[in-house]
């Protein structure tokens, strides 16, 4: 169920969750999935590449990779790598990578689903934490009466403390507000959504892409989908 609504004088901004979220989000949709989707996504666009086309299901994924055999498949299900997928859904795996000029392919649990679901919005971006302050910058530049902030969660069936309080941050931003953030990485340890990276018995899900997740502001850039063209892409919006 969707929160109360924020009240700015301009624009509007409604927080709601899932995927439910996603189809009901109006004006500008920020689809927000920290750990790891669009973490993921910003570490590969700062490694070069050129798109990302997000996809539902992994049928989908795997004849995208038939059709264009140089596009890198990348993704998860409860976390874990899928078979015969270059990449699972770990900032960690692409580090180093040069991406220069690449096209990824995209499934996961939570955060794509939001985005192939939010046809009702404008305009749709990701959001994480490791770009939120350019998330913050573009929508002060835009145009739109109304800002959904989607909270994806886990699974995008439950709340997770890493999306509220992305969400969260985002909002008193575009209130004027100048939250502390150098504790976040502190306090999303203890985060239920988090032990999965400091599990031995989850090397899918390494120590080191919760520290990637957890760098706020790490890029100046937002990632906008472009739905003039079918599958729908990805694309990397510099920020000044």
């Amino acid at each position: 169920m969707s929160e109360p609504e924020l009240q700015l004088a301009t624009p509007t901004i409604h927080v709601s969750d899932f995927v439910t979220g996603a189809q009901a989000a109006r004006g500008l949709a920020v689809i927000i999935d920290v750990f790891r989707a669009f973490s993921v996504a910003a570490y590969a666009f700062a490694a070069g590449a050129r798109s990302i086309i997000p996809v539902a299901s992994i049928e989908q994924a795997r004849l995208l990779k038939q059709q264009h055999p140089d596009y890198l498949l990348v993704g998860e299900r409860y976390a874990r790598p899928l078979s015969g997928f270059d990449h699972g859904n770990s900032p960690t795996e692409l580090q180093g990578r040069d991406l220069s000029g690449r096209t990824l392919i995209h499934t996961t649990h939570a955060g794509t689903q939001g985005l192939v679901q939010a046809g009702g919005a404008l305009e749709v971006i990701t959001g994480a934490l490791v770009n939120a302050a350019a998330i913050v910058r573009y929508i002060r530049s835009c145009d739109f009466d109304v800002v959904t902030l989607v909270r994806m969660g886990q699974h995008a069936t439950e709340r997770c403390t890493e999306d509220d309080l992305c969400a969260e941050l985002i909002a008193r931003r575009l209130r004027g507000e100048d939250p502390e953030v150098h504790d976040i990485g502190k306090h999303l340890r203890g985060a239920p959504s988090a032990a999965k990276f400091f599990d031995p018995s989850s090397p899918w899900t390494p120590t080191s892409d919760f520290e990637l997740c957890t760098q706020v502001d790490r890029f100046d850039f937002v990632l906008r989908l472009d739905r003039q063209h079918s599958p729908c892409e990805l694309r990397r919006v510099p920020i000044g």
